[in-house]
């Protein structure tokens, strides 16, 4: 149940001390008498994590890395702070009947159960998890129609789609343009692409994000999976489903109607924006931040995405059109790769070698269960594993 405009809005930010936890708790000190922080989680960032605690002065706060608790608990305890570990504990607290909006902001395929233990409770969902929908989308939103639990879009584009389908009124949409920054590489060749380092792909143009999140966003899987997204957020057909490269990420993404006329969302590139509609919904409120100034626009700009040159993008697309536990298959694997390129343990273009021979060879399972899609992802993950470091752990 949503609560009332006269009440404070309590969340739960899973990932708090990630790039989209931080931002969230930056909109809430710009408005202290809209929202409070009753739980707050982190994996390894204990230091940061237990500061946030206090600042926020929050009820309950996991780890969770179980290695981890005694050390959080420890910086805690002279606090009426409650600190439990482990993603079990997130999945009972987000439950709570403290919590009203469930901000899922877990890097990667570990925020899928704590989000759907939260939409089983009926909670408001402000989703920039990605990896949710890639995984389980129609088990997902299923699930949020069965527990009328709300799923409003954090990711800046699908928070843009989001803001024109409001101004649609309902009227017929013909396609979804979804905008692309084109990343760090967009202007290099394919054989300087080749030799790129995850020192190289770090350095985004425009936006200031997580590592991982960085890193598929200079392949394109994040865009890949921004399509998977957009298919099951907005129920729309993946063949109506577009990515074009905007290079200035002033245009967050555009919906198309039948008579060919378009909305589009602009913004400068800010996350604490779409972090702001979701958690206000539906009002707007004033945010301190930079504000577009049209005369100094040099120019906006749009192309085609190179698929040879971003061969993760179509992986997505092909996974999208098979369906099934394909997508997960494909999100399992690219999680692994990542983590190795970030090591320096595969090549850029191996990536997408790994993500490909992995889908490649998984069983096809045309309408899984949420068992299937954890037992999906584990073997997917161990396959992954074995291609890079020729053991499985």
């Amino acid at each position: 149940m949503q609560p009332s405009s006269s009440q404070k809005r309590r969340l739960a930010i899973l990932g708090s001390t990630g790039s989209i936890g931080r931002q969230t708790l930056d909109v809430v000190r710009q408005h202290p008498d809209l929202f409070e922080v009753e739980l707050i989680t982190a994996n390894n960032s204990v230091d940061l994590l237990a500061s946030q605690a206090v600042e926020f002065d929050v009820n309950n706060v996991v780890v969770c890395n179980k290695a981890r608790y005694d050390e959080l608990a420890s910086s805690l305890q002279p606090r009426d702070i409650k600190v439990f570990a482990g993603i079990e504990s997130v999945c009972d607290l987000v439950r709570s009947d403290r919590v009203d909006i469930v901000v899922a902001s877990m890097v990667g395929f570990s925020g899928l159960l704590p989000t759907i233990s939260a939409i089983k409770a009926g909670k408001i969902i402000a989703l920039a998890n990605k990896e949710t929908l890639v995984a389980a989308g129609a088990i997902v939103m299923d699930l949020a129609a069965r527990f009328d639990a709300p799923i409003l879009p954090v990711d800046s584009e699908h928070s843009a789609i989001f803001q024109c389908l409001l101004a649609a009124q309902g009227n017929k949409v013909s396609k979804l343009h979804i905008t692309a920054s084109g990343g760090p590489f967009r202007t290099w060749t394919k054989e300087d692409i080749a030799a790129a380092t995850s020192a190289m792909a770090l350095k985004h143009p425009n936006w200031t994000m997580g590592a991982k999140i960085t890193v598929d966003s200079s392949t394109m899987m994040n865009k890949g999976f921004e399509v998977i997204e957009a298919r099951w957020l907005f129920d729309m057909e993946p063949e109506r489903i577009n990515v074009v490269v905007h290079p200035e990420s002033i245009i967050h993404s555009m919906v198309e109607f039948e008579d060919g006329a378009i909305l589009a969302q602009l913004g400068s590139p800010d996350m604490r924006g779409p972090i702001q509609v979701a958690l206000g919904f539906p009002r707007r409120m004033p945010l301190d931040s930079k504000k577009l100034d049209f005369a100094a626009l040099a120019s906006l700009t749009f192309a085609a995405p190179d698929m040879e040159k971003f061969p993760s993008l179509q992986l997505a697309f092909d996974a999208l059109s098979r369906g099934g536990n394909i997508p997960c298959a494909l999100n399992a694997a690219n999680e692994a790769s990542v983590a190795a390129f970030l090591e320096d343990r595969v090549s850029f273009y191996g990536m997408t070698d790994i993500v490909e021979k992995c889908v490649s060879q998984t069983p096809f399972i045309p309408d899984p269960s949420l068992d299937d899609i954890l037992k999906t992802n584990s073997e997917v993950f161990a396959k992954a594993k074995e291609l890079i470091y020729g053991c499985i752990d």
